[in-house]
């Protein structure tokens, strides 16, 4: 799984904050069989790319203008219950059970599994969980700066993998829901107003698509580049490819839908901890 959109969006959360996320509408599919789609996750690297999704966790606090230290010690506890890995791959096994054909899954499977797809998952594997946010801001800007052919292919693949453009509206409903599950849950001191607080995040959505943009290719830039521009090229050829198209604007969708369930949970969990106490 292609690693620049995942990265930008677990990367701002803290920062952007709202139209409703909607699957985007498939043809009636023959779905792909559970054991299939087992193996689906590990052959593109989406198991790994959902595991990175428990990371985001550390920025809840921060979307309420609060620090995890306030609640107390039984934080990271709770954090690491709530985005279970095991429960998240099954989740997305949930909904690709239903959503997912055969011929898709064939497809992306095919490329995945081929030496350029294992070395491209190889990489991006290891970005998904690479927290060292300094040498990506350094290395991925100095190759974005030098533009040339390298920057235009990862470019081209950072627009097939958002083709369908949800990035904004899947990390802006990520925040809006979790808000409003927080000042539901009573989280915050004042409740939020849904319409108001979407309306006021609806004027960000140029500033946050541009910021996403950079986000992401200075992100590719970063895990890709022991590969050779011949290899980012054909990359880019094969996520341009309708059927790949088609498979990242669901697992994009699936992504967002895990990330937006996991923070409402955790938004009830955080009602239950003392502010400064433990558990």
């Amino acid at each position: 799984m292609s690693v620049s959109h995942s990265l930008a969006v677990r990367r701002f959360l803290p920062l952007l904050a709202a139209v409703l996320l909607a699957f985007v509408p498939l043809s009636i599919v023959v779905a792909a069989d559970r054991d299939r789609l087992q193996a689906f996750l590990e052959v593109t690297g989406f198991d790994v790319a959902l595991d990175s999704i428990a990371l985001s966790a550390s920025d809840a606090p921060a979307m309420l203008g609060m620090d995890a230290s306030a609640f107390g010690t039984e934080w990271s506890r709770v954090s690491e219950d709530v985005f279970d890995t095991d429960k998240m791959r099954e989740t997305a096994l949930d909904i690709l059970s239903q959503t997912l054909s055969d011929e898709l899954l064939t497809h992306a499977a095919g490329f995945y599994a081929s030496p350029l797809g294992q070395r491209l998952v190889e990489v991006e594997n290891i970005a998904h969980l690479d927290q060292d946010e300094e040498a990506r801001q350094e290395i991925g800007s100095s190759v974005v700066d030098a533009g040339g052919d390298r920057v235009a292919y990862l470019r081209r693949m950072n627009e097939a993998i958002d083709s369908a453009g949800t990035a904004v509206k899947g990390v802006h409903e990520i925040q809006i829901r979790f808000l409003m599950a927080a000042s539901n849950a009573g989280v915050l001191e004042q409740q939020i107003d849904e319409g108001a607080l979407r309306a006021l995040l609806k004027e960000t959505e140029d500033e946050l698509r541009k910021t996403l943009k950079t986000s992401g290719l200075v992100s590719a830039a970063y895990a890709y580049r022991d590969l050779s521009d011949d290899e980012l090229e054909a990359y880019a050829d094969a996520l341009e490819h309708p059927d790949m198209k088609e498979v990242y604007v669901l697992m994009n969708a699936v992504q967002y839908e895990i990330m937006a369930n996991r923070f409402e949970v955790l938004a009830g969990r955080m009602a239950g901890l003392t502010l400064g106490q433990e558990l």
